[in-house]
């Protein structure tokens, strides 16, 4: 009996430490990607906006800085995921979209939404957060990059090596300053800012 004993105590301090040791590699900070330019796809995103007002802007995506989060942005894009997504968040750093619980009447779960893929882990590289850089919203766990996005409005420097990059707006930056400028309370906007479609086309 005292040998089954020690068996099942050993057994469950095994167990203990692999599950820690699963959830340290999990949020583990991955290498970051050095001294290395953007380079843009032959593909770009185009974001038109359902409202008029606010336009569209145009998206050059980096597979050579992110390329699992480039690879997803596009599959989603191409299946219509982000079509009537809202621009849910806006500060005076960023704006963020790409929720499907966007879509629904309850603003207060705006900002927890994923799409039905695994998670995209974490994609760091040494390029700095100036204005219209578009980023890989996440949780706290640094690998919980899935469809959420944002872009930033200025530089911001706190964000550096701690987000994935994967693209810049390269048209229409002044439209996306007017998304930024509409009536919000907090951070919510106070009417939904829809997103009509995101399309992946050539880059001309």
């Amino acid at each position: 009996m005292p040998n089954n004993l020690l068996k099942i105590v050993l057994l469950a301090v095994f167990s203990i430490l692999l599950i820690s040791c699963n959830q340290m590699s999990a949020n583990k900070v991955p290498e970051i990607k050095k001294g290395i330019a953007p380079v843009a796809d032959n593909e770009v995103a185009i974001v038109e906006m359902e409202q008029p007002v606010y336009g569209k802007f145009t998206i050059e995506l980096y597979s050579n800085i992110a390329p699992e989060m480039v690879k997803r942005f596009k599959e989603l894009a191409k299946e219509g995921f982000y079509d009537g997504t809202t621009i849910h968040r806006i500060n005076q750093a960023v704006i963020q979209g790409g929720d499907p619980l966007s879509k629904d009447s309850n603003p207060k779960n705006d900002g927890t939404g994923k799409s039905n893929k695994p998670n995209v882990p974490a994609e760091f590289s040494d390029i700095l957060y100036d204005s219209g850089i578009v980023g890989a919203a996440r949780g706290m766990d640094i690998h919980s990059q899935n469809c959420q996005f944002f872009v930033t409005l200025k530089r911001t420097p706190e964000f550096d090596q701690k987000y994935t990059i994967f693209g810049k707006v390269v048209d229409g930056m002044s439209n996306v300053r007017t998304i930024a400028g509409t009536p919000r309370d907090g951070e919510s906007p106070i009417e939904a800012v829809k997103i009509k479609s995101i399309t992946i086309q050539p880059k001309k």
